[in-house]
């Protein structure tokens, strides 16, 4: 049930598919004035988001990742069910080359746009930091629920790639002299990883830069308390020295 890329013509053309893997599996049509939903079976889902995080690959690739505990044949056999099921989904998916599958060009994925935005943060740019601010606040976790393999190294993958992006643009926006969206950035990155020194830092550096020394020690004083609790272990030297420097 393979479907031929769509022609030259059509490149500059906007995208025809949403697929969402943030905050839960969406695949969705344009139509009109909004998007409308399109029902996907669950083996259909896991090839379809295996595709979006991993590329093109070929169908023993496939077979072997999405069903891992069974022999090549019932693997692959498995494979050509779940593209069957697809139905009126099945443009999503085309033959880049023989025995390759890929997601259709015409496919807008959420992951590339936050990816996009990550690696721009990184990269170090002063501009649109408001836009990636708002970006990497709102998303959410990579398909939460699914505990597959592949699913749970993806979302660590994507996890660390947004608490650099978020430490990165909190010091970017503290150097543009933008603390409250600073400090945001910072502590969303607490948020998600509660033990992560340098995020705590990160929070603590803006507090500084706007001279809310009594904050800064507060934040650390806390900070100090959960690794004691947590793991029985002290902030690094580094830390230590950042708010002693402070108070001196």
């Amino acid at each position: 049930m393979a479907v031929t890329e769509c022609p030259a013509v059509c490149d500059d053309a906007p995208p025809a598919l949403r697929l969402r893997l943030l905050g839960g599996f969406q695949l969705s049509r344009e139509e009109g004035r909004g998007d409308v939903p399109v029902g996907v079976p669950a083996s259909g889902q896991q090839l379809i988001a295996l595709l979006a995080l991993r590329g093109a690959a070929t169908r023993s690739a496939l077979a072997g990742t999405l069903w891992p505990e069974v022999t090549e044949e019932r693997a692959r056999a498995c494979l050509r069910t779940a593209i069957w099921r697809l139905n009126g989904a099945s443009s999503v998916i085309s033959d880049a080359r023989s025995g390759v599958l890929a997601l259709d060009r015409r496919v807008r994925m959420d992951i590339q746009d936050f990816t996009t935005t990550a690696h721009h943060i990184l990269a170090a740019p002063a501009e649109g930091t408001g836009a990636a601010c708002a970006s990497l606040l709102g998303m959410g976790e990579l398909l939460p629920g699914w505990l597959q393999d592949w699913v749970v190294f993806e979302r660590e993958r994507l996890h660390q790639l947004r608490l650099h992006a978020l430490e990165a643009l909190s010091a970017r926006l503290v150097a543009q002299e933008q603390y409250a969206p600073a400090l945001e950035a910072a502590l969303e990155s607490t948020r998600i990883d509660p033990l992560r020194e340098s995020a705590h830092r990160a929070v603590v550096k803006v507090h500084l830069a706007e001279n809310n020394l009594a904050e800064a020690v507060r934040h650390f004083k806390a900070f100090r308390r959960l690794l004691r609790t947590e793991l029985g272990i002290e902030p690094s030297g580094q830390f230590f020295t950042m708010v002693r420097h402070a108070l001196t």
